[in-house]
This record gives C-alpha cells, structure tokens and sequence, in this order.
C-alpha cells in the first residue's frame, strides 16, 4: 500500500474547492470548501491533515471550538480523533443558557458571537478552528470569547485564508492555513 504524502493530500484537497467568480457580489472569488467535502477522498485526506497538525503542533489542546457555520464542519470531526471536547461559537441567540457575548465587525456592518459559559472551562487549552481566514473578525472575536471564560487559545487553524485580506495580521494568536490565496 502505497503512503500518500501530506503535500499530495493537500494538493487533491485545494482542487476540489470550489470557485465561483462574482459570488456573492461582483468582483469576488469566492473559494468554496463544499467542493472538496463532497468529495469521499478529499474529506479522509482533510481530516487526516488536520488531525496530524494538531497532533504535532498542539498536542496539549483540550478543546476544539468550531465557529458558526463552517466551523462546525471541523470541530466534532477533530475532537473525536483527539479524544478531547468540542465546543460550538455561534451567532446571537442560538444558545441556550448562561452564554458570553461579543460584537465584531465585518466589511459592512458588525454581527455578534456567542459562547456557553461553562463550554470551557479555565485554564482550558483550545484550538479555534474554521474554514476560512478572510478579514480576521470572526477568528479575533473567537479568542476574545474563549479568553472571557479563562479558556487559553493555542492557536486558530483554518482551512483556507485569503492572504490578500491581511486579517492575520489582526488576530493575537498563533495562526495556522493549510491552503494560502
């Protein structure tokens, strides 16, 4: 049985995403990580990519927290293979109980993340995780949350960032992109 090494995997997984010009306004390219999960092998080779960065990299996390929506996608999939929590950031008012909130901004306008108080604990060790870095909001407000309940972020560790977008450069922890536009 023949290794397939993690570059080749990487290859075979950016090119099944997805790309759809002007969508969702003119001028946009935008990438689509639905491509490659509809994809049996391109899925397998993502988990596997994931799951081994992790494992290297943040052997000590604790929790995986998912963002609202795409994020979801990820979190329970990697927490199962770790054998660590996992726990859901969403959008205003899709929690129930004692939950913390911020408002971030985006390109036009802001929106608001929410997160259970008792989803993390302190001192916990959590890797935010997404499918895309574009402005860096979403992924700032993210750790701004984790950080309220005394949870402790590693790092965030997305699928794809749009490097031209710069929000990097706005995020204070450690950032991870497996595939760079």
């Amino acid at each position: 049985m023949t290794q397939i090494s993690a570059e080749d995997k990487l290859d075979y997984v950016k090119s099944k995403i997805g790309e759809y010009p002007n969508f969702p306004k003119e001028g946009i390219l935008f990438r689509d990580i639905f491509g490659a999960l509809t994809d049996p092998k391109a899925c397998v080779y993502l988990r596997d990519l994931l799951v081994q960065y992790i494992r290297q990299n943040q052997p000590e996390v604790e929790v995986i927290v998912g963002l609202d929506s795409r994020g979801f996608l990820f979190n329970l999939l990697l927490a199962t293979e770790l054998g660590v929590g996992c726990a859901p950031i969403r959008k205003k008012g899709k929690l129930a109980g004692e939950v913390v909130s911020v408002e971030y901004q985006l390109e036009y306008g802001s929106d608001s993340f929410e997160l259970q108080r008792q989803a993390i604990q302190p001192g916990q060790k959590v890797v935010i995780v997404d499918d895309l870095l574009a402005t860096g909001g979403s992924l700032l407000a993210a750790s701004e949350l984790i950080r309220k309940v005394g949870g402790v972020v590693l790092e965030s560790l997305v699928v794809m960032e749009l490097a031209g977008l710069e929000g990097r450069k706005k995020l204070d922890c450690k950032v991870h992109s497996l595939i760079k536009y």
